[in-house]
């Protein structure tokens, strides 16, 4: 090593590097913060992802708007969009088509229903050979209706 400077401490901290040696403390600081950076950035990433991992059980619809919102979230660093994507992940959208492809169903078959009975209704009321339907009385017994 090179003689120290007389008005030097002669005690010098390890940090300190002769000249044309390499700087272990830099090298170490250097690694420290390029793996600091990469693990933050990874959690960062995670944690804007949360919604749309959130969502992506619900269903499709709803996540891709999880997933629009944090996207915008994520670009223009406004957490409004994010905590609107974050409580959107949270409250289930009850399926609203499936009931309502049922109920039109139903009333498709309702309708076919009807259709056949006003089909024999309408039968009914031609043939001449059918009796005339029963109204009832106050005393609870049926009589004929007459026609004429």
């Amino acid at each position: 090593m090179a003689s120290l400077h007389p008005t030097a401490p002669h005690d010098l901290p390890p940090f300190i590097t002769p000249p044309g040696e390499t700087d272990m403390m830099f090298v170490a600081v250097s690694v420290f913060f390029v793996v600091m950076v990469l693990v933050v950035g990874n959690l960062y990433l995670r944690l804007h992802a949360l919604p749309e991992r959130m969502a992506h059980r619900s269903n499709r619809a709803q996540f891709h708007v999880v997933a629009v919102l944090a996207l915008i979230a994520l670009l223009t660093h406004q957490t409004g969009f994010w905590i609107a994507a974050l409580l959107l992940a949270l409250v289930p959208i009850p399926d609203i088509s499936t009931p309502v492809a049922r109920i039109a169903d139903a009333l498709e078959r309702l309708v076919r229903i009807a259709g056949a009975k006003e089909g024999a209704l309408a039968a009914a009321a031609r043939s001449p050979e059918t009796p005339p339907p029963a109204i009832a009385m106050g005393d609870g017994t049926g009589a004929r209706a007459t026609a004429g």
